[in-house]
């Protein structure tokens, strides 16, 4: 079989393994809220523990547990996610004092996201730990320190791939030989491969929260079973087409069916960076995701072309040949440099959203440093351009083409650091810690047919939130076909208000209400569980 016919097989079963399913999306969450509330103080045992994140999440494996005063573990069976909530069941018959809550789980971006919280029951114990030591929300350094640099050789890769492609089939001198700048295109090819195995392995530790070398055969499984893995298998295999049919293009071999299916394989190639990363978890993924793809190839023709200069075009073309070559590249450069600013502005805009997310978080500072360090290359790109029209000059645009070459690397540096950074958007959504002091009141109300967990906060005069969660009798999440709320404070004159409520699961509902005054309010709940049954709980609630 021809290496066009392997190519061609690789690329129809790429195709086909784009329309396979994946397992869910895990999204670069923040956290919302738990119950009960961070530090607050339980007259009776929670049936279950709800984390709350701004997005879809998926559970580590092992990596959720609940303890208690005692050092023994409560959680029971799995944790489970409904929507954002992430659902951990307890054990209710447990010793009064304070019990930790430790989590990790994985967002759509494929980041981890771990940390805990404690919450007493009765009391708290005297010696309680601390939400600090759960180790759930440690990612190993050298894990982190590598991945990163994994996902700064597969751009500089794609950059090295670039390059040759684009420069041997347009600009290229008929009389130079190919051998030199095509092996360029082979390394850059075989870094890709190389970059992509190593994320692929790094992956596990780095969502298990393990070290570099404690990967398990299952881990590596669900990662490859995971939108992260199957985006490296697809781009795995677009080496695999790239290594085929990347000889017979670069050496003027094997005509128009070579072309298209490396076009195809490079689009699809192209599209794995955004499908592994922030776009796949944005609020616009379709948009994030075009966006992300037109960023990273205007990078690498600009980037790979300004390798080529320096290293071969303005060494070995003549003063004639440059005449020709660089007033085309120059535009083509312009054309890539513009694409790569608008398409840049774009994701920018998506991932940062607001001046306060770009100055405050880590995410928009990095941002700020990149744009500085472009605006440094823009500069150098300007003198290139003007020297471009001295063709009998090429040592003084090589230095200046150095100078952009240098910036940047530099800039390679900070975008891989930027895609294991969490966006603006989500970093800038985080809340604090909720504590006792907000005022959070906590409790569990208990009739014939249902289990209320109640958190009301932040007790104050003002807006108020109110969350709802149903159980059964024995303490399992409870469908619940209408929700009903009211608040009153007899003492002021204040007849009842409705609390209109917004049921975020089956089990889970959220509702609003702003309290005028200050006093000891009665709260009447009604949940109606089927057509015909529905009981009523109250609780009196001290707000100041």
């Amino acid at each position: 079989m021809t290496p066009y016919r392997i190519g061609l097989a690789l690329l129809l079963g790429l195709l086909g393994l784009f329309a396979l399913p994946a397992s869910p999306a895990s999204a670069h969450a923040a956290l919302v809220r738990t119950s009960p509330v961070q530090g607050t103080v339980l007259q009776q045992a929670p049936y279950e523990i709800v984390v709350t994140f701004s997005e879809h999440v998926t559970p580590v494996r092992d990596k959720i547990n609940v303890v208690g005063p005692d050092g023994k573990r409560v959680d029971q069976s799995t944790a489970t996610v409904s929507g954002a909530d992430l659902h951990i069941p307890v054990r209710t018959n447990v010793p009064r004092g304070t019990y930790l809550v430790s989590y990790r789980v994985i967002s759509a971006d494929a980041h981890p996201l771990g940390a805990g919280f404690t919450y007493s029951v009765g009391a708290p114990s005297a010696t309680a730990p601390l939400p600090g030591s759960a180790t759930s929300g440690r990612t190993d350094r050298t894990v982190a320190i590598s991945l990163a640099s994994a996902k700064y050789l597969s751009y500089a890769g794609l950059i090295l791939v670039a390059g040759p492609v684009l420069v041997l089939t347009a600009l290229w001198p008929h009389r130079l030989p190919r051998r030199d700048p095509a092996r360029l295109g082979y390394l850059g090819l075989g870094l890709v491969g190389l970059s992509t195995l190593l994320e692929l392995y790094l992956q596990a530790p780095y969502e298990n929260g393990g070290t570099l070398f404690s990967a398990s055969g299952s881990d590596l499984s669900a990662i490859l079973n995971s939108t992260f893995g199957r985006a490296h298998v697809v781009r795995l295999v677009v080496v695999a087409i790239g290594a085929l049919l990347l000889p017979l293009f670069l050496n003027r071999r094997g005509g128009r069916p070579v072309k298209a299916v490396l076009a195809v394989a490079g689009v699809l190639g192209i599209a794995t960076w955004g499908l592994a990363g922030h776009p796949a978890a944005s609020n616009a993924p379709v948009l994030t995701e075009i966006a992300d793809a037109a960023h990273l190839t205007s990078m690498a023709i600009w980037l790979g072309g300004l390798v080529m200069l320096v290293l071969f075009v303005l060494r070995r073309a003549t003063s004639e040949e440059l005449g020709a070559i660089l007033p085309v590249w120059s535009n083509w450069a312009a054309l890539a440099v513009t694409v790569l600013i608008l398409a840049g502005t774009a994701q920018g805009l998506i991932e940062v959203v607001t001046y306060r997310a770009l100055v405050s978080t880590t995410y928009g500072q990095l941002l700020l440093v990149k744009i500085a360090l472009l605006g440094g290359v823009l500069t150098a790109a300007y003198f290139s351009r003007r020297l471009v029209q001295r063709p009998k000059e090429p040592h003084r645009l090589r230095r200046s083409v150095l100078v952009e070459i240098i910036g940047a690397v530099l800039i390679l540096g900070f975008a891989s650091a930027l895609v294991q950074t969490t966006p603006a958007r989500t970093a800038a959504a985080t809340v604090p810690a909720q504590t006792p002091d907000r005022g959070v009141f906590s409790t569990t109300l208990n009739t014939k047919l249902y289990q209320l967990q109640l958190d009301i906060e932040p007790t104050k005069v003002g807006n108020n939130e109110v969350h709802l969660y149903a159980y059964t009798p024995v303490g399992a999440p409870l469908a619940v076909k209408e929700w009903k709320v009211s608040a009153a404070l007899p003492a002021g004159g204040i007849e009842p208000i409705d609390v209109p409520t917004l049921p975020l699961t089956e089990s889970h509902a959220t509702g609003t209400i702003t309290l005028p005054s200050a006093g000891n309010w009665q709260f009447n709940f009604t949940l109606r569980i089927s057509d015909f049954d529905e009981a009523t709980v109250s609780t009196a609630v001290q707000v100041t």
